[in-house]
């Protein structure tokens, strides 16, 4: 079991043949027809070429004579990754490495929750911030904030950066995602609520006055895209990663799911129009192997061509928190450096080779 010179090998033993067949479950572009596992020697075993990517996250169907199937984690292989539905197993390039930034000490800073009703969700907001000494008008408001913080370690990066000198202090807004698919699929009630009574009421905890920088990932991504086009002058940067900006003609996979009509129906104009009113700095990163590729490639062109100063980062990663977090330094640090206009610190302290991966990756 390995990744060794641009192959993968997988084996799963089974000396009595207990099981009909073995299946690699992954989202990382592989070609469905190369994922069986053929048995030999008693065990299954499977080898085909590496995704062009730096990790890979995947677990393993067993399906057994009786037809029941179960999906289980890699035994031969210890290592795992947390993510948003479980655990998984994983396996590294040789060339990748971890975040600098996920060793360095933490600045000091007060952690706080709050609830802000919303009335137009029928809900609440459910909201935790983390503040330094002097962090003045600087905020970061985080979609997905509490998984953010569990599976990519938002909260440690922003007092790393903080407390290395690579950013100024700064206010950490996570947001509870609530209904996720509801909320975040183009909805123009959520919107009015993040920008109005949450904006607001983080204004009056914080006691900071100017705008902020909204990030999201998946659908997070697209629905503060979705907020900073309802309200522009709310936001002085976006920060998004694998934004899903659905399209009839790239994402027909994507059909099925319950809001897909109400997000065609934002990104479609958005990607069309020419103009945009009070166009902020905007960062995109998204997974050289994930289907939102071809999407986000399209909004950042379309961004651009309205104004924005766009970027899109690819990251040889998939669609996962820990490719997010990969990403973090230096495009997010210098995606927060440009927002708040504080050009001293507009590469961090760590330069563009710094983060997850090979310098200039």
């Amino acid at each position: 079991m390995g990744w060794v010179d641009g192959r993968l090998t997988f084996r799963y033993p089974d000396p009595r043949r207990h099981l009909a067949g073995v299946r690699l479950e992954q989202h990382a572009g592989l070609p469905g027809d190369r994922l069986d596992f053929v048995y030999r020697g008693q065990e299954w075993v499977l080898d085909l070429p590496a995704p062009d990517a730096w990790r890979l996250e995947y677990q393993l169907r067993l399906r057994h004579p009786d037809g029941r199937e179960e999906t289980v984690n890699d035994p031969v292989n210890p290592a795992r990754v947390a993510g948003a539905f479980g655990d998984k197993s994983v396996l590294h390039r040789r060339d990748y490495v971890d975040p600098v930034w996920l060793d360095l000490p933490a600045a000091l800073g007060t952690w706080r929750e709050l609830t802000v009703a919303a009335p137009a969700l029928d809900a609440e907001v459910w909201i935790r911030t983390w503040s330094p000494p002097s962090a003045g008008n600087r905020v970061l408001v985080a979609h997905d904030g509490p998984e953010f913080d569990k599976l990519a370690d938002l909260g440690h990066y922003a007092a790393a950066m903080v407390g290395s000198g690579a950013l100024p202090p700064f206010h950490l807004v996570l947001l509870g995602p609530g209904d996720r698919s509801d909320w975040y699929s183009a909805n123009n009630a959520y919107a009015a609520t993040l920008t109005d009574p949450v904006l607001d009421r983080l204004r009056a905890e914080l006691g900071f006055d100017g705008k902020v920088t909204g990030m999201g990932a998946s659908l997070g991504g697209l629905a503060m895209l979705h907020a900073q086009r309802r309200t522009p002058a709310a936001f002085g940067g976006l920060f998004l990663q694998s934004g899903s900006f659905f399209r009839p003609r790239l994402d027909p996979q994507e059909s099925g799911f319950r809001y897909f009509q109400r997000i065609t129906r934002f990104t479609g104009p958005v990607v069309a129009s020419a103009f945009a009113a009070h166009p902020v700095p905007t960062l995109l990163t998204c997974g050289t192997v994930e289907e939102n590729l071809a999407n986000n490639r399209e909004m950042a062109d379309a961004l651009a061509r309205q104004g924005y100063p766009a970027e899109l980062v690819e990251v040889p990663d998939g669609h996962q928190f820990t490719a997010w977090r990969d990403a973090f330094d230096p495009h997010l640090t210098r995606l927060l450096a440009r927002s708040w206009g504080e050009t001293s610190w507009s590469l961090g302290s760590w330069g563009p080779g710094s983060w997850g991966g090979p310098s200039g990756g």
